[in-house]
C-alpha cells in the first residue's frame, strides 16, 4: 500500500497491465437484493452500467509487436495484458480452483478462505494447496485498504458482486483499484439468482475456466483438462439410472451441527450446481412451495422438511467435516431427534454432505464422483487422478 504525507493513496498505476476496454460504468442495473446471507453478508443494491456485447467467439488475442493479449469477458469486456499476471486475488474457491488446475500459485486472498475446500486435493496425488498465508476479503465487510495491501496483479472477482453484495462498494472504488493496482477479470458464476446480474451473460465452468487459461496463457492445460471432462462425463452416462430410479433428493444448508432450522437450495444454473445436474438428480424441492434460499433467504424448519420427506438428504455447510465426523455429529443428532429420525432419509441412513458452493475443474471431479457413489451405489473411480496431477504439473 503507498500513501503520501497526508496520508492519501498515491497513483501506483502498473505498467505491465491494463484495460484494453471499458469497465462497468456507472448507470442503471435493474434489481437488488437485501437481507441477510448464510453467510453473515447482507446483501444491498448500487446502480452499475454492464457491457452486453460479448459472444461466443470472444478469444484471446496477441499482438506481434509489444506481445500483449487481450481477454474479454462480460462485464468487463476487453482486458489487455502486457504480460502475464503473477499474483493474484479469487472471488471464491470456483476461480481458485481452476488457477490451481492451471498450475498457479494459489491466490492471495479468496472471499472466505474457510469456504475454499483443499482438503479435495487429497484425491490428487502431488497436488495440494497451503491456506494458512490466504487472506479472507469478507471480514465484516470488505477493505479497500486490504486490496492495496494484497498488492494482486489480477483480481479474478465480479465487480458487480462487491458493488451489490453488501454495503460500502461503488463504481469509483473498482475504478480506482483498476488504476492503481491491478484489473479485474471475472464474472459470478456458482449461482444464477442475482438480479443485478441479469443485464448480462453468465459463463459455464469450462467457458470460465477457458477464459482465466487465457489470462494465464496457459491453454494447453486448459485443452487437456477439457479433453479430461468429456471422457469423465462418458465415464458418468452409464452410472446415472433412469428418471424413475433415481431418488428425490433435498439440497439443504444445515444452520449448526445439530440442524433444525435449514436453508433450502432449489437445484439450479451455476457451478456450485454441476455436479447434481450431471449426475441428474430428482429435485424434491422443485414441485413444492417451498422458496429457493437463494432468492429468498428462507428457511424451513424439521416439521415442514418432513411434510416433503425426500428419500436423500444432501445437507451444505459440513464440508470442513470429514465423512466420519459428519455422521458422529450432524447425522447422529438427526437419528437421535424427535422429528428428525422419522424422516426417510434419516431412517434409511441417507444423509450425506452436498459440497460445496465453490466448484472448479478439480474440485468438480472429487465431488462429482464422491455424490455418484453415494446416491448410485457406484463403486469405481470415474476420473483418472494421475492424469489430473500431470495436467496440473503441465505433463501434457
Amino acid at each position: 500500500m503507498v500513501k503520501n504525507a497526508g496520508g492519501e493513496h498515491t497513483p501506483t498505476r502498473r505498467d505491465y497491465i491494463k484495460y484494453g476496454g471499458a469497465v462497468v460504468t456507472g448507470g442503471l442495473l435493474a434489481g437488488c437484493t437485501g437481507g441477510d446471507g448464510a453467510d453473515g453478508t447482507s446483501t444491498t443494491a448500487t446502480t452499475t452500467d454492464t457491457q452486453t456485447t460479448t459472444t461466443a467467439e470472444e478469444t484471446e488475442t496477441t499482438t506481434a509487436e509489444d506481445e500483449s493479449y487481450t481477454v474479454s469477458i462480460e462485464p468487463m469486456g476487453d482486458v489487455t495484458f502486457d504480460s502475464v499476471p503473477e499474483t493474484w486475488v479469487a472471488n471464491n474457491g470456483s476461480w481458485a480452483d481452476m488457477g490451481i488446475a492451471l498450475g498457479r500459485e494459489p491466490p492471495k486472498a479468496v472471499w472466505l478462505t474457510g469456504r475454499y475446500h483443499t482438503q479435495y486435493y487429497d484425491e490428487i496425488p502431488g497436488v495440494s494447496v497451503d491456506k494458512s498465508d490466504m487472506v479472507s476479503l469478507y471480514q465484516d465487510g470488505v477493505s479497500k485498504e486490504l486490496f492495496y495491501e494484497l498488492d494482486g496483479d489480477v483480481h479474478v472477482i465480479d465487480p458487480n458482486f462487491l458493488m451489490n453484495r453488501f454495503k460500502g462498494w461503488e463504481q469509483a472504488d473498482v475504478d480506482e483499484l483498476r488504476e492503481n493496482v491491478g484489473p479485474f477479470f471475472g464474472n459470478c458464476i456458482y449461482a444464477q439468482h442475482y438480479p443485478w446480474h441479469s443485464e448480462y451473460r453468465y459463463y459455464t465452468l469450462y467457458e470460465a475456466f477457458e477464459k482465466l487459461a487465457q489470462v494465464f496463457q496457459r491453454t494447453d492445460r486448459y485443452d487437456a483438462f477439457e479433453k479430461l471432462h468429456d471422457d469423465f462425463l462418458a465415464n458418468l452416462a452409464p452410472v446415472v439410472p433412469e428418471q424413475g430410479e433415481r431418488p428425490s433428493v433435498a439440497v439443504l444448508w444445515g444452520v449448526g451441527d445439530n440442524p433444525e432450522k435449514f436453508y433450502p437450495y432449489i437445484i439450479g444454473g451455476g457451478t456450485g450446481f454441476k455436479h447434481l445436474r450431471d449426475l441428474k438428480v430428482n429435485d424434491a424441492l422443485a414441485e413444492t412451495n417451498i422458496k429457493d434460499f437463494h432468492g429468498s433467504r428462507a428457511s424451513i424448519d424439521l416439521e415442514t422438511l418432513l411434510e416433503v420427506d425426500p428419500e436423500v438428504l444432501m445437507l451444505r455447510g459440513y464440508e470442513s467435516m470429514s465423512r466420519k465426523k459428519f455422521q458422529n455429529t450432524v447425522v447422529q443428532f438427526l437419528q437421535n431427534h424427535g422429528t428428525a429420525s422419522a424422516l426417510t432419509a434419516v431412517e434409511n441412513g441417507d444423509v450425506y454432505r452436498a459440497g460445496g458452493l465453490y466448484q472448479g475443474p478439480i474440485t468438480n471431479l472429487v465431488l462429482t464422483e464422491r455424490t455418484a457413489k453415494q446416491l448410485y451405489d457406484y463403486e469405481d473411480q470415474l476420473f483418472d487422478r494421475q492424469r489430473v496431477a500431470d495436467i496440473v504439473n503441465g505433463n501434457l
